[in-house]
């Protein structure tokens, strides 16, 4: 295992450990609303702060961008690590067990190690550039269904955003037309997961940030899969909007989202 890969899943359990402690006491949560449909727990704080220091033990240098804590600039700024702490809040508040830790790093500007971690199932999902993915130390490839006919798809519903739900039901009646099934998870770092897994064959959603996606993104990269914007474009991470799949569940979603 790459040395920084290392190090990330390292945080990635710390902050597992941290989060699952919140979800077994959660009567004693304080959240907090940093938008429509939006909340902030002390547990997203706290595992944030833990994935930061952990980090920071063996590359003190290094720049960070968290969900909750913003852009930090280090000397070295040739590395970033992209943090999502708890990725599915609102499902952890609910007692929903479907969340998950999400940290990227980039060198350089370009993705370079990834871990998405399920403190509840203790699965944890990663990938190094040009080294391929692993769930649990296990090789994963993405699917390759014929067509959409095949397929299970992952999405989210814009509910920080309400009135773009007409148009997102133009595209979901095209698409769910021609797939198989559709499910709706409520954590995009574990969608992406999924899909690296073979789990689900393609992904999309709209009004998703980058420390969201930038691990997942690897993570299908890695294990076959194609990522892109709704328009086809293979840079999506800073665009707001993901599809992702093999390449022909890729070009069939794009055709529809456009």
């Amino acid at each position: 295992m790459h040395p920084m890969l290392n190090i990330a899943v390292r945080a990635a359990r710390v902050a597992g450990q941290i989060i699952l402690r919140g979800f077994e006491n959660r009567s004693d949560l304080t959240k907090e609303t940093k938008g429509v449909n939006d909340y902030v727990t002390l547990i997203d704080k706290e595992a944030e702060q833990a994935i930061i220091n952990k980090i920071q033990q063996s590359y003190p240098d290094h720049s960070f961008l968290g969900e909750e804590s913003g852009e930090t600039h280090g000397a070295d700024t040739e590395y970033q690590w992209i943090i999502d702490p708890l990725d599915g809040t609102t499902n952890f508040i609910k007692g929903i067990p479907h969340f998950s830790v999400s940290i990227a790093l980039l060198h350089k500007g370009r993705l370079d190690q990834a871990v998405v971690f399920d403190p509840i199932r203790s699965e944890i999902f990663t990938a190094s550039r040009g080294q391929g993915a692993q769930l649990n130390g296990y090789r994963i490839r993405t699917t390759k269904p014929k067509d959409l006919s095949e397929t299970v798809l992952a999405t989210a519903l814009p509910f920080k955003e309400k009135a773009q739900f007409g148009e997102f039901a133009l595209s979901l009646n095209r698409i769910f037309r021609e797939c198989g099934d559709i499910r709706r998870g409520g954590s995009a770092a574990l969608d992406m997961a999924y899909v690296a897994a073979g789990r689900m064959d393609g992904y999309w959603e709209r009004g998703i940030k980058v420390w969201d996606i930038a691990a997942g993104e690897l993570l299908v990269r890695e294990a076959g899969g194609l990522v892109t914007d709704f328009v086809g474009n293979n840079d999506p991470m800073y665009k707001g909007e993901i599809v992702a799949g093999s390449p022909r569940v890729v070009q069939s979603l794009v055709k529809h989202l456009k």
